[in-house]
């Protein structure tokens, strides 16, 4: 009879784990929020809530996203990645308010109430994935000290 072999996480669980949470997290906010928005608000509050969660999830989610994909990048590339990608999204979200802002389809209350609890709910999943994942890690002692150690006479 065969164990069954249970595969050590690799350094980006955590960051899978808060991407999966993070996901599932904006999936209950989607739906209840769209449900609230829509007995308070009627088909505008209904829109509200899908904008909001669309522009407030994708854009914490988006952090995490490129945070696993810069894991796999050297330190100054993935630096770089992240300060564009978050400029960038900057952008996106002020341009799309700015469009958005030009129509009235929408309940802008419902908008901006699920734009805040998707940046709190969508965090806090982000952050329960992480705190949630068990990595093992190994310390490795310093050589040099380890030598000098060594090296040193005996005064005993």
């Amino acid at each position: 009879m065969n164990a069954p072999i249970n595969p050590v996480p690799g350094p980006d669980a955590p960051l899978r784990g808060a991407l999966r949470y993070g996901l599932i997290g904006l999936g209950v906010l989607v739906v209840l929020s769209t449900v609230v928005a829509t007995v308070t608000a009627g088909v505008p509050g209904l829109w509200g809530a899908l904008l909001g969660s669309a522009i407030g999830g994708g854009f914490i989610l988006t952090t995490a996203a490129v945070v696993l994909f810069g894991g796999k990048l050297p330190p100054s590339t993935a630096g770089l990645v992240m300060l564009v990608s978050w400029v960038g999204k900057v952008l996106v979200v002020l341009i799309i308010i700015a469009v958005l802002n030009h129509f009235d389809f929408y309940n802008r209350v419902a908008l901006f109430l699920t734009v805040v609890g998707a940046l709190l709910i969508v965090l806090g999943a982000e952050t329960y994935g992480v705190v949630r994942q068990k990595v093992p890690y190994v310390t490795v002692p310093d050589r040099e000290a380890a030598d000098a150690d060594s090296a040193a006479p005996d005064t005993q």
